[in-house]
């Protein structure tokens, strides 16, 4: 019985060893016990040192549980085994001092280097800005005069605030869908500026394999080169107010001239995104904070903000006279 128990464990790990050793490209998915190995050079490094010091963790358990099964079964009380009399061995303390520290040397030679260059955003190709809002992102191209804001899409809204179960086959990406993407080019060095308007956001891709704080009144750095066209999600990755579980990140990276397409195709058409976002026309268009769109459905369902203009002081009083 034990003997095929036992086996039936080996199986399981055999099974999931491939699972372990490879990972998905973009984003993660059911089961997947590796982290991903991204779409660009940051995740690449980071893939490639977690995986440098998994497997040096590997080995070192490994030594350390065989030599353990060695010593209970060959030092074992019933074959006589009689405790050594000595507790200080200056050539073993000696040894298991430097090699571990070797060890770290090796570990933090690639690691340095690759976080060294994480921040390095030099000679980049474009520029975008991001800032955080509660709940929802605007994106500004630098010098090219568009800008998006980007929520949470209004159907997944909805649903989420309806009390009906999400059907998984309908929206296989629940809570995970934006109005409007983030549209980049592969094979572009990309930096972005990253702040915030109220409180601290953090913008999180996994696929990218970075994230940055946005922090009200301070600008961070980081950089991007997708290799790989596709659409890769994140989320807010800080706690940021009650709705921080509903602002998600859509990614889309396309090649070159279907950016340039695209690009072009903004700038003839008005977005509806005011230089300020806190500014948006009467009536609201979807794209502004809660607490001054009307057209938000959680204002309209919570009844916590306003959820509409409010009328005209003459209509108020041609009201109250009627009454």
């Amino acid at each position: 019985m034990m003997q095929a128990r036992f086996s039936r464990w080996i199986l399981a790990l055999v099974a999931l060893a491939p699972m372990l050793a490879f990972a998905q490209a973009g984003d993660p998915s059911r089961w997947q016990l590796n982290m991903g190995r991204g779409v660009t050079s940051t995740a690449e490094n980071a893939y490639e040192a977690h995986m440098l010091v998994l497997w040096i963790c590997v080995a070192i358990g490994l030594v350390v549980f065989i030599a353990m099964g060695y010593a209970m079964f060959a030092f074992r009380k019933s074959k006589g085994a009689v405790a050594a009399k000595w507790s200080h061995h200056t050539g073993l303390e000696v040894l298991w001092t430097v090699i571990p520290v070797i060890l770290l040397v090796i570990m933090a030679w690639p690691a340095t280097s690759k976080l060294i260059a994480m921040y390095d955003t030099r000679e980049s190709a474009m520029t975008v800005k991001v800032t955080g809002y509660q709940w929802m992102w605007k994106y500004d191209y630098l010098g090219e005069d568009v800008a998006i804001v980007s929520r949470i899409d209004r159907d997944h809204d909805r649903i989420r605030q309806s009390g009906e179960r999400p059907d998984p086959a309908a929206n296989p990406y629940y809570l995970l869908e934006v109005d409007n993407e983030l549209v980049l080019p592969v094979d572009t060095k990309i930096r972005f500026v990253i702040t915030a308007d109220d409180v601290i956001h953090s913008w999180w891709v996994p696929a990218l394999g970075w994230k940055q704080d946005a922090v009200p009144g301070i600008v961070n750095e980081a950089w991007t080169e997708i290799r790989e066209p596709g659409v890769y999600r994140g989320q807010c990755a800080e706690l940021c107010g009650k709705d921080h579980a509903f602002m998600p990140i859509v990614v889309r990276a396309v090649p070159k001239d279907e950016y340039a397409t695209w690009l072009a195709s903004m700038k003839t058409v008005d977005t509806g995104v005011p230089s300020e976002p806190s500014l948006v026309p009467e009536g609201g268009d979807g794209n502004a904070p809660r607490s001054i769109d009307p057209d938000m459905i959680e204002d309209i369902q919570e009844g916590d903000e306003p959820t509409a203009p409010q009328a005209p002081a003459a209509a108020s009083a041609d009201a109250s006279s009627a009454a």
